[in-house]
């Protein structure tokens, strides 16, 4: 086997529909005996929502989600204002999702979990790993049933917890963002509209919010409260909560789908890679979920590492293609890391900073940027949508190719376009398969010698 993913969340659901369409061999196990059941990452950033559309699965996620509400603030029983959860972008050409989308994490992973048994992958659920030993040539890998999985590569996608991260000895450093208790549930609740996020701040700093979750029935509840509360996380107990902070009888909550009680910490892996053995998700990186940078940080792990496995493994590309997964991943996640911890204390509003279309990776060795006097898209940064010829950016990216805009491409199955949207500024750009540049220049001499050192 090529790659052992532990996980199926959406870290590792990701990276097998990425590994799938590769035509790497690829199998993702999961101690559950089925896929995780709450809500928790529920808003898909607008960089998500890019890479599922390459993905293919943009149409589904949009069909199982909705727009971010409102927040609708209340006390003693009445509405007394309305707040929008972040500042809005308009959408233009070159970004065309400019808004977060609300879906349940169940959903999303039902979405994903799908689309990798189209293309020929499947999960193993109810296999728990319990350790894992390296030599030159691979990964074995042992599960709790006494059987044994051997890979060329394993990817530590188990969560915050990861036995595959302190199986190969990696320590997080971190802290605590809030040191009262946290609670996430999802429940169904009458007497509440679902066009609104509802708010009901308590006297201390605490409080508890009810967001409808669009295409379901179900509210996700979360709530902060005092130190020291011993959280009751049964139907009556969540009843309690409910009906001490709202104007709602405990009745009126009439069922119980999840819960989750958690103390907000963010914490980075002090390594991302040890020879065989890669962590991604929240094995690599724990946030605080305000902001909502968790799930989306995580999904991008996954669509970096996927290409250069493929790369290596059916590509003939050299195995230090994949040190350049921590070199630019690990950067990415400290960074959101602080961001996610601003937005948690009010230091940070989400809208721009949050929709992580910002981030790329112009300090990378991968990133060759050869142009005299570059101006516009560098090489590093994000592929921006555009239009040439009529032919939407979007479309001629996705696929597990690399693009060329502005020259004929010299390379076989290397896609190409003969002009570069006039926003990218003057020059040639070769776009990798997970959508940021990698090289720029005035021609296109160099395209060659830079796609042989990466293995296309």
């Amino acid at each position: 086997m090529d790659v052992l993913i532990v996980g199926a969340g959406p870290t590792g659901l990701t990276l097998g529909i990425d590994l799938a369409r590769r035509g790497v061999e690829a199998l993702v196990v999961e101690r559950a005996q089925a896929l995780f059941p709450g809500s928790r990452g529920k808003g898909l950033q607008p960089r998500t929502l890019e890479v599922f559309d390459d993905l293919g699965v943009l149409a589904e996620i949009r069909a199982a989600g909705g727009p971010v509400p409102v927040r609708m603030i209340w006390k003693d029983g009445e509405r007394v204002g309305e707040r929008p959860m972040f500042e809005r972008i308009e959408a233009d050409e070159g970004t065309p999702y400019a808004e977060p989308w609300m879906v349940a994490q169940w959903r999303t992973q039902e979405v994903l979990h799908a689309r990798l048994r189209e293309l020929g992958g499947q999960v193993a659920f109810g296999r728990e790993l319990t350790d894992l030993e390296q030599d030159p040539d691979g990964v074995t890998a042992r599960f709790a049933d006494g059987t044994t999985v051997r890979a060329r590569y394993v990817v530590a996608a188990d969560g915050g917890r990861s036995v595959v991260r302190r199986a190969v000895g990696v320590g997080m450093t971190g802290e605590t963002v809030d040191p009262v208790p946290f609670l996430v549930a999802d429940v169904r609740v009458r007497g509440l509209d679902r066009d609104h996020w509802h708010a009901f701040p308590g006297s201390d700093d605490s409080g508890v919010l009810l967001c409808p979750l669009p295409a379901t029935q179900d509210f996700q509840l979360a709530g902060r409260f005092p130190d020291g509360t011993d959280l009751d996380l049964s139907l009556d107990g969540i009843r309690k909560i409910v009906a001490g902070y709202t104007h709602l009888d405990a009745d009126d909550v009439t069922e119980l789908r999840w819960a989750s009680d958690f103390r907000p910490r963010a914490a980075l892996a002090d390594r991302f890679r040890v020879g065989r053995v890669f962590l991604a998700g929240d094995a690599a990186h724990v946030h605080s979920p305000a902001g909502g940078q968790g799930l989306n940080t995580s999904v991008q792990d996954a669509y970096n590492l996927g290409w250069k496995l493929g790369a290596v493994l059916r590509g003939g590309a050299p195995d230090a293609l994949l040190d350049t997964y921590e070199e630019e991943r690990r950067a990415t996640a400290a960074a959101m890391l602080d961001l996610s911890t601003g937005v948690h204390r009010g230091e940070v509003r989400r809208g721009q900073a949050t929709m992580q279309l910002g981030l790329g990776y112009r300090e990378s060795s991968l990133s060759a940027e050869t142009r005299t006097d570059p101006t516009g898209v560098r090489a590093g940064d994000r592929a921006p949508d555009g239009t040439v010829s009529g032919i939407r950016l979007f479309d001629v990216f996705r696929g597990p190719h690399w693009t060329l805009l502005g020259a004929d491409t010299p390379v076989a199955g290397v896609r190409a376009l003969p002009a570069a949207p006039e926003s990218y500024g003057p020059g040639v750009f070769l776009v990798r398969p997970d959508g940021y540049v990698g090289w720029a220049g005035d021609t296109a001499d160099g395209v060659r010698a830079y796609l042989a050192g990466v293995g296309a």
